[in-house]
């Protein structure tokens, strides 16, 4: 297993010194502290909540402790827990760091415990963030690192709901959509979503596969304007898939299937006319890579496939000729329109 990063492996020095045989916590890697006190504590049980089903696969391949479990869901477990350990990036969202701590605060049982690490040594926001929380914050401080403790022994004053819902404009219909810390582009429309908008055709009575679909903008959209249309919205996020639900049911879209799926290998492969698709930049484009497999695996062929982007060479080089054909792409408004037909 690979060494965790810094703030979880700090919070590990912390943690590690505590009570407790029901452990909560999240991971900035690969569940090693978490595994590191399943481990010290075999007659205990700990659980790594996680959000992203792509990551969980990535932890459940580790050689894991038997009594360490991965729950991914976007929401932790509903149940009491003694000790609960949040490591927290500066570079990670703050919202979604908030809730987190919240969420896990709010499991723990009477006299249990809450770690929070930040990897920043200076840090004073996770500080304030704790101290709002609960009273009592312990600070454990590191060269590389700061670690915060804290014993609940009194229930949280409040319980902020960090959900979101807000309503955007396609065409003239309004629509209504749901966000949560966590999705892409929390709490408003991707500029990129609104050019796949603007680019989308006809497309009645066809169906139709968004790939990557955050808080379902674009799904809902289509299903909203083209009713005789079948619309599957895949996204391997937990909270996501929840919000594109949601959104589903709130603007009464029943031609919209929404699917919970990391693998790429998705219901009806090979039968949908149009894939659309707005893929991260990040991980050297690991993730477009794994998209534009599943939107190859997905689609009839002479099936469309429609991305936006802002880096449209890598898929001229990445979409190979025997695979697509009529590769094209088109400018607009500082994104990129990338277009092929499936062979």
């Amino acid at each position: 297993m690979l060494p965790p990063r810094t703030a979880e492996a700090r919070a590990l020095e912390v943690a590690r010194a505590l009570p407790g045989d029901r452990v909560l916590g999240v991971t900035l890697g690969r569940v090693q502290t978490l595994a590191a006190l399943a481990e010290e504590r075999p007659a205990g049980r700990a659980v790594c909540w996680m959000l992203d089903e792509h990551h969980a696969n990535l932890a459940r391949q580790s050689a894991l402790p038997a009594n360490l479990s991965i729950v991914c869901a976007a929401d932790p477990p509903e149940e009491p827990f003694d000790l609960a350990v949040v490591p927290v990036s500066m570079r990670g969202e703050a919202e979604l760091a908030r809730e987190t701590l919240q969420e896990l605060a709010q499991r723990l049982s009477p006299d249990g415990v809450l770690v929070a690490a930040s990897d920043n040594p200076r840090d004073s926001w996770l500080r304030q963030q704790m101290d709002a929380l609960l009273p009592g914050v312990r600070l454990h401080r590191f060269s590389d690192a700061v670690v915060y403790s804290v014993v609940k022994q009194q229930p949280l004053k409040r319980r902020r709901d960090f959900s979101c819902e807000f309503a955007f404009r396609d065409r003239q219909r309004l629509l209504q959509a749901v966000s949560r810390p966590g999705v892409f582009s929390h709490r408003r429309v991707d500029p990129g979503a609104r050019r796949l908008l603007e680019a989308l055709e006809e497309a009645a009575g066809e169906n139709v596969l968004e790939i990557g679909c955050g808080a379902g903008v674009v799904s809902l959209a289509l299903a909203a304007h083209l009713p005789q249309a079948q619309v599957l919205a895949v996204d391997s996020h937990t909270r996501a898939v929840q919000c594109t639900q949601r959104g589903a049911e709130l603007n009464a879209l029943p031609n919209l299937r929404v699917l919970c799926n990391a693998t790429g290998e998705y219901p009806a492969a090979g039968t949908f006319d149009l894939a659309i698709a707005n893929p991260p930049y990040y991980a050297d484009h690991a993730i477009a890579q794994r998209m534009m497999a599943a939107a190859a695996r997905s689609l009839k062929p002479a099936g469309r496939l429609l991305v936006v982007t802002k880096t449209p060479g890598w898929y001229f080089q990445q979409l190979d000729d025997a695979t697509w054909g009529s590769l094209q792409t088109e400018e607009v408004k500082r994104y990129h329109l990338v277009r092929a037909i499936r062979r």
